[in-house]
């Protein structure tokens, strides 16, 4: 599996290319090496290139990427530690965990919240760990039990306002699967209106009105 994200921590041991962070459906590429994935994006006309990296230049590309005329971004710098750093400081960071869920027959379990087909997760707790939050939030959301976390799948980034805050949210995502005929119970007063298990091509019909990372979370599961 190429895990295409910076590590912060130590359930993911193969190396990293570059950070992609969502600015709504924009991404923006923080990279040391600009591989024949991102080659494309340099070349666009709606697309920034920034290969310096100091305070003005951070601030620069986060203005631009919010510009309409703006589709995708690629920051490269020769440490991509230092240009991450340098990037979340000027972000509130939080963390987040979720799973892409599992049945029986192979199905994904999918929610309908806020208007977007998303996979179930949430903020972590203070003092609590990922893996715990991820498997709280799926419960609390869907209303399954007895979830078994698997394995570590893949971490997304998007931005977004929260009052006068910009935001970095950094989900970590989970493969897990639950068994039996379990009853699904969408969590309303955090706006999930419909819960359902579609198979791979069912989740791939609905990548119109998914959100950019939860795609990219389906997509790995799928490699």
């Amino acid at each position: 599996m190429n895990l295409g994200f910076l590590v912060p921590c130590t359930l993911y041991l193969v190396p990293y290319m570059y950070i992609k962070i969502y600015f709504d459906d924009k991404p923006l590429f923080l990279c040391d090496t600009v591989d024949e994935d991102l080659q494309p994006y340099i070349h666009h006309d709606d697309a920034i290139f920034i290969d310096e990296l100091d305070s003005h230049t951070v601030k620069s590309m986060i203005h631009e990427m919010q510009l309409a005329k703006i589709h995708a971004g690629v920051f490269y710098h020769s440490n991509l530690e230092e240009l991450r750093k340098a990037f979340y400081k000027k972000f509130t960071i939080i963390q987040a965990a979720g799973g892409l869920v599992l049945n029986e027959k192979k199905e994904i379990l999918m929610i309908f919240r806020r208007g977007k087909w998303d996979l179930p997760k949430g903020k972590l707790d203070k003092g609590e760990k990922l893996e715990d939050c991820a498997v709280r939030e799926v419960e609390e959301e869907t209303g399954l039990q007895k979830i078994k976390l698997l394995s570590p799948l893949t971490i997304t980034f998007h931005t977004y306002h929260e009052g006068t805050k910009y935001v970095l949210k950094e989900s970590h995502w989970y493969n897990m699967k639950v068994s039996g005929d379990q009853k699904l119970v969408p969590q309303t007063e955090e706006d999930i209106h419909a819960i359902k298990w579609v198979t791979t091509k069912e989740a791939e019909k609905l990548f119109p009105d998914c959100f950019p990372s939860v795609i990219d979370v389906i997509k790995e599961f799928m490699k």
